[in-house]
């Protein structure tokens, strides 16, 4: 019998989830990156970061990043968990390639049109083919699952 560790699409997955995760924890570090240059921050603690030019505010370019970052969230890690049992329903190699690809693209190109402001619908659409991409592996599941 086959282990996990045998299914030829675990490793794509592993790259490709591993990619996204990444691209979603360095928003951390974006928000933090524009939080200090604008020395605008959330948590009076935060303040004495910045002396003197320090202030609890919001500021737009903050709230953009940490808007992108929410999103990140609120996709990548369904991503994840639909991947996970996509991966284990035993998807051809090409199908499992296409789905991670599209999603990956999609979230990369999604970051890059909310943090430079590009016009819609770009990030709308880079939204909804990453969107689409994780539907359809759930699809595939569910249409192959034993019940």
């Amino acid at each position: 019998m086959a282990g996990v560790f045998d299914n030829p699409v675990l490793p794509y997955f592993a790259f490709y989830a591993t990619m996204v995760v990444l691209k979603t924890m360095a928003m951390s570090f974006v928000t933090t990156f524009h939080r200090r240059t604008k020395g605008v921050f959330a948590n009076p603690e935060d303040v004495g970061i910045a002396p003197g030019k320090g202030k609890i505010a919001t500021d737009e370019s903050v709230e953009r990043v940490r808007r992108c970052h929410l999103n990140d969230l609120e996709n990548v890690i369904p991503f994840v968990l639909v991947g996970l049992l996509y991966t284990a329903s035993g998807p051809s190699l090409s199908s499992a390639l296409l789905h991670f690809r599209i999603f990956t693209g999609a979230r990369i190109f999604h970051t890059i049109a909310y943090l430079f402001a590009l016009p819609q619908p770009s990030r709308g659409l880079s939204f909804l083919v990453g969107y689409l991409a994780t539907l359809s592996m759930a699809y595939n599941v569910l249409s192959s699952a034993k019940y």
